[in-house]
């Protein structure tokens, strides 16, 4: 049985399942936005599609015989199965189609270019090199996959609060918190005519999304800190055992430490600080990027340490 065809064979099948569900969802929420059937679909669709990642994660592991998280490949399938399993998580506790709508396309690009850009041998099961021979491979790549699947989300938050509130200061506190629950939210500001000056619960419902948006992108990268935290000192420690030194400066390591004072300074800010709405969300919307930059753009340089096991 070549396991590398099914498992191939079955990451093109999410990503067609995913260009789907995106689709469901972006039609439910711009054209028909009180009808949940279509919302049914889609949520199917994203946990058929996690389904299958999980059964390719588990059997590379299986087969291969250590963690799927050696290279660039297996990295990017995790970090979509796991914006998934959140996403999936959160709608049910919020029913708001809007983060399937916000995250899916996400989640789309990521096993898009995990599947039709890298080259058949990068997608390949390998030997692990010494570096990644290390007990502490699971625990430091795991954690710093689930602080960027969260940090990506709660960023995300962060940007559409931007978007929806178009760059404007907007009076948060004005909105009494217990009145909120994100549900009632999404559905005052869906069900109601677009925003206008003119129209009274049409502002009061854009407030209460911006209100709810701030809530969950706090409370979403909150989350998402203590992962980076450990992932970073467990790093350190697998650093050390590998190349006998805790922190060398190298270019992963320069810009993982960034995207903790990124987020570090997003929470002082709310914590100690009182900020809420357009500043906070301004500093999320930048730890967006810096992800992105450390989790791909440090890799692509072909420089480091961090280069094993993902660009040759």
């Amino acid at each position: 049985m070549d396991w590398n065809n099914i498992q191939n064979l079955s990451s093109n099948i999410v990503f067609g399942i995913l260009l789907f569900t995106m689709t469901i969802y972006w039609v439910s929420l711009f054209f028909f936005k009180g009808t949940n059937s279509l919302l049914q679909i889609g949520r199917l669709g994203s946990i058929i599609a996690n389904i299958l990642l999980f059964f390719v994660l588990c059997s590379r592991w299986i087969v291969a015989g250590y963690f799927p998280l050696s290279n660039l490949y297996e990295s990017l399938l995790f970090l979509t199965w796991t914006l998934l399993t959140i996403y999936l998580y959160i709608e049910t506790k919020t029913k708001s189609k809007l983060m399937g709508a916000i995250l899916i396309p996400v989640a789309l690009l990521i096993n898009g270019f995990a599947n039709l850009t890298l080259s058949a041998d990068m997608q390949k099961s390998s030997p692990l090199v010494p570096a990644l021979q290390s007990n502490w491979l699971m625990m430091h790549v795991s954690m710093m996959m689930l602080s960027y699947a969260t940090l990506i989300m709660g960023s995300l938050l962060c940007i559409l609060f931007l978007v929806i509130s178009k760059y404007q200061e907007v009076d948060l506190k004005a909105i009494d918190e217990s009145y909120l629950p994100l549900y009632n939210v999404m559905v005052d500001y869906y069900e109601t005519q677009p925003f206008s000056s003119s129209n009274e619960f049409s502002e009061l419902g854009k407030l209460k999304l911006l209100h709810s948006l701030d809530n969950w992108s706090y409370r979403i990268i909150g989350l998402g800190f203590p992962f980076l935290t450990i992932g970073i000192i467990a790093g350190g420690v697998w650093a050390n055992e590998a190349w006998g030194s805790y922190w060398s400066w190298d270019p992963k390591e320069t810009w993982a430490l960034i995207t903790w004072i990124i987020f570090a300074t997003y929470l002082h800010s709310r914590i100690t600080k009182g900020w809420e709405g357009k500043k906070t969300a301004i500093l999320g919307s930048i730890g967006f990027f810096v992800i992105w930059i450390c989790y791909l753009g440090v890799n692509f340089l072909g420089k480091g340490l961090h280069s094993y096991g993902w660009l040759s």
